[in-house]
């Protein structure tokens, strides 16, 4: 995979961007000290190189219903390819699954999924989980907070933190 050369103004618009997806190209280029048709440009690149994937909206899970969050860690009973693939098929097509993790260690995946109480967590869990032939055990931890905030570090910059 080859990487695309950024440089500190790079750097800061991603920085910035990370914290507010919503800032105005007006209020970016002030930001970094770019013109705006500068900055457009630099913002559109990025974009194009894949190096912003998109923006998202933070919504509050209550005012959809979701009353609990959980983790799910998922031991597969092989560890082929076509196990793999197939697992990541069906839990991407979950409406309840936010994240998955395939991860290294004692678990394969880790799922976070977002239900609306502890029935419908025990229901997706039995139906969706552990009737795959795949899946050889799971573990489920409920999740009482979550936080987010923090920005994806770039250990490309001079100086990162």
């Amino acid at each position: 995979m080859e990487f695309m050369e950024l440089d500190r103004i790079d750097c800061a618009l991603i920085e910035h961007l990370q914290k507010d997806a919503r800032l105005s190209n007006k209020e970016l280029a002030s930001a970094v000290g770019l013109a705006p048709s500068s900055c457009l440009a630099r913002v559109q690149r990025l974009k194009t190189e894949g190096v912003l994937k998109g923006a998202h909206a933070e919504v509050d899970p209550e005012t959809l219903g979701v009353g609990l969050q959980a983790l799910i860690a998922v031991q597969l009973r092989q560890h082929s390819r076509a196990q793999v693939l197939a697992f990541w098929k069906h839990i991407m097509g979950l409406p309840e699954v936010l994240t998955v993790f395939h991860v290294a260690g004692a678990h394969d995946f880790q799922v976070h999924v977002a239900v609306r109480d502890a029935h419908h967590l025990r229901d997706l869990a039995l139906d969706a989980f552990t009737t795959r032939p795949e899946v050889s055990h799971i573990q489920t931890s409920l999740i009482f907070e979550v936080a987010k905030g923090k920005v994806m570090p770039n250990y490309k910059a001079a100086n990162p933190r």
